[in-house]
């Protein structure tokens, strides 16, 4: 490497910038090997190059008084950089608030269902003194003990409305409430799919292998370190 002269350097650097789609990654690699890669891939040209075919817009949008393209590279690299960075936290905002929307769908959907249980049970509840009364209007007409017969007159002389009327009421209201909670149900469990889903997505917008690489050795260091202090004091 040593025996090869700066200017053929040069031309294999030019070769890989404009014709083999060199990145400035490519260059950033090649600087950092030697010093003298370090001197030849900071030429000017090599970056008005990659300036150029990268941001064909910079010129517009990139301040003139610096003169290096490599720092006007830098400069639109570090602001892309940004721009991308803060478009990534507003998709983790939005993904935030859909969560939100779910989770408060799941509680009202929650709620409603439990309101239409109750009134399930309340129907079921009716209907059943309702037979009860059908059942000792029946036993009415036949004999039986006095004790018994006064108790099921009782209950006959309870009800203050018409038996078959409001039991095909309750029957039309207790299909009602099936078919309400069955609706409700079924929109519960696809809600908690959604919001399965969402924190699935959200999981993975936040996923870095850097810091779940961290978190899992400072995890690693505590459990350590408890059980070297319960091994003290043992």
């Amino acid at each position: 490497m040593s025996e090869l002269p700066d200017e053929l350097w040069r031309q294999i650097l030019e070769i890989g910038v404009k014709s083999r789609g060199w990145t400035y990654r490519d260059l950033c690699c090649l600087s950092i090997s030697s010093r003298r890669l370090r001197r030849l891939s900071g030429d000017d040209c090599f970056w008005s190059h990659l300036l150029s075919s990268d941001y064909p817009s910079s010129s517009s949008t990139l301040p003139s008084s610096t003169s290096s393209s490599k720092s006007l590279y830098e400069i639109r690299v570090v602001r892309d950089r940004n721009r991308k960075q803060a478009a990534h936290r507003r998709a983790i905002l939005r993904k935030d608030s859909q969560i939100t929307q779910h989770l408060r769908r799941i509680r009202e959907l929650e709620d409603q269902l439990t309101e239409e249980t109750k009134k399930l049970t309340a129907t079921l509840s009716e209907l059943s003194n309702l037979r009860r009364v059908r059942e000792a209007t029946v036993s009415l007409n036949v004999w039986q003990p006095a004790i018994i017969r006064g108790r099921e007159k009782q209950i006959v002389e309870q009800c203050n409305v018409s038996v078959d009327s409001r039991s095909r009421t309750l029957e039309m209201e207790l299909k009602l409430c099936k078919q309400q909670i069955a609706i409700f149900q079924k929109t519960l469990n696809e809600e908690r799919q959604r919001l399965h889903l969402a924190n699935k997505e959200l999981a993975s917008m936040k996923y870095h292998p850097i810091d779940n690489i961290s978190n899992r050795e400072s995890r690693f260091k505590r459990k350590s370190k408890d059980l070297k202090c319960k091994g003290l004091a043992c």
